[in-house]
Order: C-alpha cells, then sequence, then structure tokens
C-alpha cells in the first residue's frame, strides 16, 4: 500500500502554525475576526486554536481591544533555539564589552521570516538612549543590522528576502529601490560595515556589522543607535572600528574564520 503524505498531515496543527507565523509580523496583535478572515479559517477553528494558544501561554488576549498577541513564551523557544549554537553565549558578553566602549545602547538581531528581528541589547550609558524590545521587528532596506546581514547573504538567499521587501519610505534619506539598496550593500561588503544615516527615524544614526558563523553565514549583526548630534563624524568613525572589532571577536568565538570564502 503506497503512503499517502496527506495521510500524516494534521490540517489543526498546521492552521495553528500559520496563526503563529501571521501574528510573529503583527506585533500590535490582531482580532478574532482579522486572523480567520486573513488565513481563511472558520470562525469556530480559529477560535479553538486561538483559545488553545492562550491557554498554553503562547498567545496573549487583550480584553479592551479583543487582540491576540504572542507572548514572550515563543521567543523563550527562540532563544533555546540560540542558545544550542552558543550564539548568545558569545554575543551577551560583547554586547557590553562595546556598549562600555563606545557609551551608546548595543544591540544584536537576527533574520526572521520577512525581515529582521531584534533579540538582544546592552542599554547604553547616556540619560536619553534607545530601548527595544525582544522580538521586535527591524526593516532589512533601511537599517543597519539588516544591510550587515544582507549583504553577505548567499545570493540565492538575497534574493528571497528581496523579494520581500517593499522599500517603504520613511523620509528624504531611505532607499526606496532595489538597485540603489544593491549598490549600497556592495558599498557595506567593501567597508565591512552598514549605515543607517537617518534612513528611517530623523535624527537617529545606526552602524552595524555583521556576525558570522563555523560556515562563514552571516548569523546576525551587532549595532548601535544614537541621535546624530551624539554621533558626529569623528564619533562615527571610532565607532566603526569597536563594532567591527566585536563583530569579528564574536565570530571568531562562533569558529569563523578569515580564510573562509563569504
Amino acid at each position: 500500500m503506497e503512503k499517502n503524505e496527506d495521510n500524516y498531515k494534521v490540517p489543526n496543527l498546521e492552521k495553528g502554525i500559520a496563526v503563529l507565523e501571521y501574528l510573529s509580523l503583527r506585533p500590535d496583535g490582531k482580532s478574532l475576526q482579522e486572523i480567520k478572515l486573513a488565513l481563511d479559517i472558520s470562525q469556530t477553528t480559529a477560535y479553538r486554536i486561538l483559545n488553545t494558544l492562550v491557554r498554553l501561554d503562547y498567545l496573549l488576549y487583550n480584553e479592551d481591544n479583543k487582540r491576540y498577541k504572542l507572548s514572550m513564551k515563543i521567543l523563550n523557544l527562540g532563544f533555546r533555539s540560540l542558545n544550542e549554537h552558543n550564539l548568545l553565549e558569545a554575543v551577551v558578553p560583547r554586547l557590553r564589552d562595546l556598549r562600555d566602549r563606545v557609551k551608546e545602547t548595543a544591540c544584536f538581531g537576527v533574520l526572521g521570516d520577512e525581515k529582521g528581528i531584534f533579540i538582544e541589547q546592552a542599554q547604553g550609558h547616556h540619560t536619553f538612549r534607545f530601548m527595544l524590545s525582544p522580538g521586535k521587528p527591524f526593516e532589512l532596506h533601511c537599517s543597519a543590522p539588516g544591510k550587515a546581514i544582507m549583504a553577505y547573504l548567499p545570493n540565492t538567499v538575497r534574493e528571497r528576502y528581496l523579494s520581500y521587501m517593499k522599500f517603504a519610505r520613511y523620509n528624504a534619506h531611505t532607499i526606496t529601490n532595489r538597485q540603489d539598496y544593491l549598490d549600497e550593500l556592495e558599498k557595506v561588503r567593501e567597508k565591512g560595515y552598514a549605515l543607517d544615516n537617518e534612513e528611517e527615524m530623523s535624527g537617529v544614526i545606526c552602524i552595524g556589522a555583521p556576525v558570522f558563523n563555523y560556515t562563514g553565514y552571516p548569523c546576525g549583526a551587532i549595532w548601535i543607535s544614537g541621535p546624530k548630534d551624539r554621533l558626529t563624524r569623528e564619533t562615527i568613525q571610532t565607532s566603526v572600528i569597536a563594532i567591527k572589532e566585536v563583530a569579528v571577536q564574536i565570530s571568531n568565538e562562533l569558529g569563523y574564520s578569515k580564510t573562509q570564502k563569504r
């Protein structure tokens, strides 16, 4: 008797995973009606799935706005996966070192399904500093970490992420087309770091560099963010040196070797 793959499918499990993936890209949450329409599932099935995920603490339900959103439990699963590869153990102490050198908030993020995902930070020493929530997505076309990772991806993987990108314009500095973006990635490869020069938020500058694993794959990026009045041209130059050095230290701890081709 031939095996049929359909015999081994669990439809409601697939729908439950679809709900998690859908909400992972919508940090503000969505209502039952929005979820069932977006995923084309019945109201009864959607209600059962949502309530099961709430009961298991994978979702949070806000009684005021009737919206469901991901809980930190999902993020904890991701952290466990990262920890299995010693990624966070290598990153966290180095983020603190970088923060102490440049005084600004130092961050670490990885690629998600379509955008980048912020993972960890070491808060800066200044009274006014930037703070992010773990799991927050970031754009790839106008962020320093997004450019830093995208510049070193294999062509096939880069093309997949490019296919998702809408090149949303945030201000006059934002890159809004594919060719300009590819030109920017070439500059990143030449310099070894990426810059967000007020491309998403006016008055805010970010500097990032890629982190490579033992296979030479860009498994994430570290970066700093600060107001442009603090990140002067001279400060940027010294910060770039520190960021690149720390990125190399993390990569080396993950088994990366400069002799590997990227």
